[in-house]
């Protein structure tokens, strides 16, 4: 009922379906939650709160907000072998996990087959957006590198994968009706190819042999896209070879990959192969991108919250080719779309589209005095001053979506057409605008995330526990662990994560000095200690570099807080931040290092079982 049929190579009627959604936002989004009430008003879930009253009015006062671990029993109750009507009418076809983690699991949210079309309608309505903006995008190509992550089979038989992982292999994806606005350099065989390493080397030869017919490049996550740069710096020589030669590595093993790249390679090409040597071989890869893909009209990449850490990387490659962020989206649901593509990264807003699910908002105050610190250290706004109001979490008063205030500040809850019911879905947002009636937000960061390179979440608490169980290799050697703080380094590709030390000696006697081995270990109980999903970006993906402990002189984090009172902060109101990414921070303690060590282990990854 909810998604209009739409052809996306109509533009003109898809930007009027645009305009459509969201003038009537509050109408469409009252419907939304009709339609689930009434659709599940059967299962466990909702029958126990609303006891046969499902209106809004019944919803709102009686159905709890949640976070994950309030739902997690209903999902893994679903997940070993219950029907699936404890908390969804429609048949759950999968379980999608997320790259925040529970316990060191991935979350897993419930989808259905419903939902797979719910995502292949919000695709189709980034694509009238980016051609009102960019002409031509139906003469070309786009080099977009997508790839497949590990599975699991729970033991009901239901798959727990990723979400663009599930959509990548639906019959939806493979089985697309043609769109001359998303014609891809590389084919499906090759973004569905199980290893990574093979996926990556056959997309990008695909990318170089078609360079003429590219418009636009890209990958999920501005990350990915600079893993993919740091690939072509190991096999340019390998990848310009095959093309002189006309011939796949043989190295490419996996059958249907390899079919599917020799047709495109089909026969050697000595010309293309010199330009290809001639651009890496240069002195500098500033503007690689364009030099390499010249007819490129910008690259589709995430450079919001945890992304932006890559935008000046990002800069350097592109050639002045603009960054664009089409959408946001997690795990549990397809939020919104950016309306203004080709806006710079720090002004990227999104407009929820208001028939993807049914949007609530739980009002956050923002400390001002800590918030000077929290800026200042950290370019955001930290999870101990961005708190929802009021005490009493689950009675706080939410706020609809046509409702919400320009300029203030929101943690989004989310229900979905699959069984997730006044879900806290972990995003701080920012109204700055309104599309129509629709509002626009910007994503201001990610509720208690402290570290994250790739698709990795690190929170406060488990880097702790990391820390912790890391710093008791330094008991027999007399040593103590006084303070630490940590920042993601992307410098280099991957980029990996750094912690400040500062020890002193548990007697008042000189700290000796400090022995490797004992400091190499506790990089690498670190890093065993985090959870599945960075473990998998060290060990299977290779999006994370060796965790580094750079151990600092004595009084350094007191020079820290000597800094953050100079720019405002109260000295009875600090503490040490457990992330930095202010340059001046980061100096202070750079400066006075005394040691610096990196794990030489690589952490133990293997898929979950569930059972």
């Amino acid at each position: 009922m909810m998604l209009p049929s739409y052809d996306p190579n109509d533009n003109e009627g898809g930007i009027k379906l645009l305009g459509e959604l969201t003038t009537n936002a509050s109408r469409i989004q009252n419907q939304v939650l009709e339609e689930i009430l009434s659709t599940n008003a059967n299962t466990e879930y909702l029958k126990g709160f609303l006891e046969g009253k499902f209106n809004k009015e019944s919803f709102k006062k009686n159905v709890p907000v949640v976070n994950y671990e309030e739902i997690k029993p209903y999902i893994e109750r679903v997940a070993h072998g219950e029907p699936s009507d404890i908390i969804s009418a429609e048949p759950i076809t999968e379980l999608l996990t997320s790259s925040g983690t529970s316990g060191g699991r991935p979350k897993m949210m419930p989808s259905t087959a419903k939902d797979l079309d719910r995502k292949t309608f919000f695709y189709n309505l980034l694509v009238p957006v980016m051609n009102k903006y960019v002409d031509g995008l139906d003469q070309g190509k786009g080099m977009y590198l997508l790839f497949i992550k590990p599975e699991i089979k729970t033991p009901s038989g239901l798959m727990a994968r990723p979400v663009l992982t599930s959509y990548y292999k639906s019959s939806n994806f493979r089985s697309r009706p043609f769109n001359r606005y998303n014609v891809y350099t590389s084919p499906d065989e090759t973004i569905l190819c199980p290893d990574s390493k093979q996926s990556m080397y056959c997309q990008l030869l695909c990318g170089l042999v078609q360079r003429e017919e590219v418009l636009r490049v890209g990958a999920v996550f501005a990350s990915a896209f600079l893993r993919a740069i740091k690939f072509l710096e190991d096999y340019w020589k390998e990848l310009s070879s095959n093309i002189r030669t006309g011939h796949v590595s043989d190295w490419i093993t996996d059958t249907n990959c390899r079919n599917a790249v020799s047709l495109i390679l089909s026969k050697p090409n000595s010309e293309l192969a010199d330009l290809v040597e001639y651009e890496f071989s240069g002195i500098s890869w500033e503007g690689i991108i364009k030099r390499l893909w010249p007819r490129t009209k910008y690259i589709e990449v995430i450079v919001t919250g945890s992304m932006a850490q890559y935008i000046p990387t990002l800069e350097f490659y592109s050639g002045g080719l603009p960054l664009v962020s089409t959408m946001y989206a997690s795990s549990e649901c397809y939020f919104g779309i950016n309306f203004k593509p080709l806006s710079k990264p720090s002004d990227v807003s999104y407009t929820l589209i208001p028939n993807m699910a049914y949007f609530e908002f739980l009002p956050v105050e923002k400390n001002q005095e800590e918030a000077i610190v929290s800026d200042s250290l950290c370019n955001d706004l930290s999870d101990h001053n961005c708190m929802p109001k009021g005490d009493d979490k689950e009675n706080i008063g939410t706020v609809d979506l046509v409702n919400v205030k320009l300029g203030h500040y929101y943690e989004l809850l989310v229900t979905t057409y699959t069984g997730l019911y006044r879900y806290r879905v972990g995003d701080i947002l920012m109204v700055t605008g309104f599309h129509n009636n629709a509002p626009q937000f910007r994503f201001v960061h990610r509720q208690n995330v402290v570290l994250s390179i790739d698709t990795d979440k690190t929170n406060e608490e488990d880097l702790l526990n990391a820390v912790t169980q890391a710093s008791a290799h330094l008991e027999p050697l007399g040593l103590l662990l006084t303070e630490y703080t940590s920042y993601a380094d992307t410098s280099e590709i991957p980029g990996h994560y750094v912690l400040f030390w500062e020890l002193k000696m548990r007697e008042k006697t000189d700290m000796e000095k400090l022995d490797p081995i004992v400091m190499e270990k506790c990089c690498s109980t670190i890093e065993e200690s985090l959870d599945s999903v960075y473990r998998r970006c060290r060990r299977k993906d290779n999006s994370i570099g060796p965790l580094e402990i750079k151990v600092v002189k004595h009084g350094t984090f007191d020079a820290l807080m000597d800094f953050c009172v100079s720019q405002g902060s109260s000295v009875n109101q600090y503490k040490t931040p457990r992330c930095i990414k202010s340059e001046q921070a980061f100096k202070i303690l750079d400066s006075r290092v005394v040691g610096r060590f990196f794990s030489q282990n690589v952490p133990f990854w293997e898929p979950l079982s569930m059972t």
